[in-house]
């Protein structure tokens, strides 16, 4: 009888993962199992519980033969040669390392219900991104409930990117494998490595310790993660210069030592990784007396926050300094195009902060539901990596702002403004004319990644604000009245160094000066 494997957790990682495990091991039985019922029949029917390009005729392919999802998990598990876990670490909210740490809660969980339930030795695989030394925590639980059971726990970090998973899968860069360096340790490294060896080149099949193999993934979104931090720095500098960031990115990406990836400036990362890896890599750091390299990383997660809040500035200074009872439309809510993970995306960042300036949404996703992109709007902050049927909402009013609409030509009509948010493929191949006619006047365009033709879009008549572009001179040109205004009301706060463009619209908040006010002046000093 062949290898059975186990996979506990159908989300992003399992349920791909394993289907392509099943697809080309097809003598190996591949069983993914979950708590969650509406998830299980999801993957067991015709429209599977998460968008990724060919994973759909993979499932379909290899589901009943030797692919099986069931919420029968511990009799599964107990049957399993190898075990996969692939459970949620969210990023902890309260306690020791609340903001930073991993909540390992639910892995914890799984190693107690493995050790339960097993009767047969067990070769235990670290799928989730989990912090360095998680594996002898858990191998500790596995080693004083093991009935004389032997356990041997091994790390395998995915290296997935959401949108060509299935290919990142079938043609793996690297597959990364860390065990123990005992005879046990490297004989469950050996059956882990025959399993991918079935389509993946040996060259391509890494083996380490442990800790390598948990710190390396760290390591890689940490790295990854910072590139785009990098460009979005430099996105800023760009539009106070002058400058081009696509110009000054591809100079730089054609260093051989740089290269070109990773170097697309934008509204901000997101997904499931970057930000909760390099948190969890800053609290490691603080951990172990290394204050300095935790604020280095610390300074990435900074930048990505700063460019989304940046992002959301340009938009209501543009448009008078308000967007109160706005339409705006947002275009994209998924972290990137060809996935439907909302994880983390910037798009929730950007919604939050129109939103509490009073603006009306108008949100269109190709492949995000509404009830998805009204429960992220509602959760606290990372709540979203917590089980789904655990995940406590928010309730509030700011939903009545929200319209999550069918097509893009609805989300723009009648709006003052349209934010790409997502560069889903489509929005490039909008008729613009047709958008612009249906909009309220000025129209102006936010781009977030800069995936539309500016020029073209500035003769049809639109004022249009890409990142890290020579800004539109209505776009300079506004803010600096808005703060001239400011001054010439306040000569006292000369040389005040938090006297900025917002800052100027909450020093006159703070004057008893109202929006509308602030509104009229403007219009007169552009006039």
């Amino acid at each position: 009888m062949g290898v059975k494997i186990c996979c506990i957790g159908a989300g992003y990682v399992g349920g791909p993962t394993m289907a392509v495990i099943a697809l080309k091991c097809p003598d190996i039985i591949v069983h993914v199992v979950d708590i969650s019922k509406p998830r299980i029949d999801a993957w067991n029917s015709d429209e599977l519980p998460i968008y990724e390009p060919g994973l759909d005729e993979v499932v379909k392919a290899c589901r009943g033969k030797n692919l099986f999802f069931s919420t029968d998990v511990e009799r599964l598990v107990a049957e399993s040669d190898i075990v996969f876990v692939s459970v949620n670490t969210p990023t902890k909210t309260s306690g020791l390392g609340a903001g930073k740490a991993a909540d390992l809660t639910y892995w914890e969980s799984a190693a107690r219900m493995i050790a339960d339930v097993s009767t047969s030795d067990k070769i235990v695989v670290e799928k989730s991104t989990v912090p360095v030394k998680t594996a002898e925590a858990i191998e500790k639980i596995l080693t004083h409930n093991k009935k004389g059971i032997n356990f041997e726990i091994l790390s395998n970090p995915e290296f997935l990117a959401e949108g060509t998973a299935m290919e990142d899968l079938n043609q793996p860069d690297r597959v990364l494998i860390g065990g123990r360096e005992t005879p046990g340790g490297q004989k469950a490294v050996a059956a882990l490595k025959a399993v991918y060896a079935h389509w993946v080149p040996e060259e391509n099949i890494l083996t380490t310790n442990l800790w390598s193999a948990e710190l390396s993934k760290l390591a890689a979104n940490a790295f990854l993660a910072q590139r785009i931090s990098s460009i979005n720095a430099m996105s800023a500098l760009c539009e106070a210069t002058g400058a081009d960031v696509s110009e000054v990115a591809y100079a730089v990406g054609k260093d051989s030592r740089i290269g070109p990836k990773f170097l697309n400036a934008s509204v901000g990362f997101g997904g499931s990784c970057f930000q909760k890896d390099i948190l969890n890599l800053v609290y490691i750091c603080e951990c172990n007396g290394l204050p300095e390299v935790a604020n280095y990383w610390k300074q990435v997660v900074q930048i990505n926050d700063y460019q989304k809040d940046r992002f959301v500035r340009r938009v209501v200074s543009s448009m008078f300094n308000t967007v109160s009872g706005k339409k705006v439309a947002v275009l994209g809510f998924a972290f990137k195009k060809d996935t439907g993970d909302t994880r983390e995306t910037p798009a929730i960042d950007v919604c939050h902060g129109l939103l509490q300036d009073k603006a009306l949404l108008n949100i269109y996703d190709p492949q995000v539901t509404e009830d998805q992109i009204k429960r992220d709007l509602s959760l606290n902050k990372f709540d979203w990596d917590h089980p789904h049927h655990l995940q406590p909402t928010n309730p509030t009013t700011l939903l009545n702002q929200v319209s999550v609409v069918k097509d893009a030509y609805e989300a723009t009509k009648g709006a003052h403004g349209v934010c790409v948010i997502t560069e889903w493929d489509e929005f490039k191949k909008l008729d613009y004319q047709k958008i612009y006619d249906g909009m309220q006047k000025p129209a102006f365009i936010f781009d977030g990644r800069n995936v539309l033709n500016g020029s073209e879009l500035r003769k049809i008549g639109f004022i249009v604000y890409s990142i890290g572009k020579p800004l539109d001179p209505w776009v300079k040109d506004l803010p600096a009245a808005i703060v001239r205004m400011c001054l010439l009301w306040f000569p006292d706060r000369v040389g005040d160094t938090s006297f900025g463009v917002i800052g100027g619209s909450n020093l006159m908040c703070e004057y008893g000066i109202t929006r509308p006010a602030i509104d009229e002046q403007i219009i007169v000093s552009i006039e």
